[in-house]
């Protein structure tokens, strides 16, 4: 298996703009795929997500703006060692590509950068397989949330 890139294609019964904001702001991100996520949306802005319900137990991992481009793109760089800053060679590339789609929007999510990482083959396989279930998991609830918040709930 070539374990390089994370790809899915999902509809959205809501407007590129509510798709974009569900993606990108920390709030939202709390209520379909992270516990807490603290970093500003703005390109360049760094902060980290957790991962686990109690404080102490929670596991957090560096996130920072790639791009954020408003009702069209938004990507990230996470997992990178903390201190240092994000690369091609110490992070994953997430990208939120959204586009108009008959009364709501397609959003096309790819994530990579598990072969960058040099790790050995068994830990690519791995992490890309856990990665794998993670967006199965969770890009579903991104669907519903969306259009929640499209419908003013």
């Amino acid at each position: 298996m070539e374990y390089a890139t994370i790809e899915r294609e999902i509809h959205i019964d809501a407007s590129p703009e509510v798709v974009f904001e569900v993606v990108s702001s920390p709030r939202h991100l709390r209520e379909w795929w992270t516990d807490e996520a603290e970093f500003p949306s703005e390109v360049g802005g760094t902060g980290r997500i957790g991962f686990g319900t109690e404080e102490q137990e929670r596991t957090w991992l560096q996130f920072t703006v790639v791009e954020a481009v408003p009702s069209r793109r938004f990507s990230f760089r996470w997992t990178h060692p903390e201190g240092e800053p994000a690369a091609q060679d110490n992070s994953m590339l997430v990208v939120f590509e959204i586009e108009p789609s008959g009364s709501g929007s397609l959003l096309r999510m790819t994530e990579s950068g598990f072969r960058e990482r040099g790790w050995d083959e068994a830990k690519v396989a791995a992490h890309y397989a856990d990665h794998v279930s993670g967006w199965d998991h969770h890009l579903p609830q991104l669907t519903v949330y969306a259009a929640k918040v499209a419908a003013g709930a």
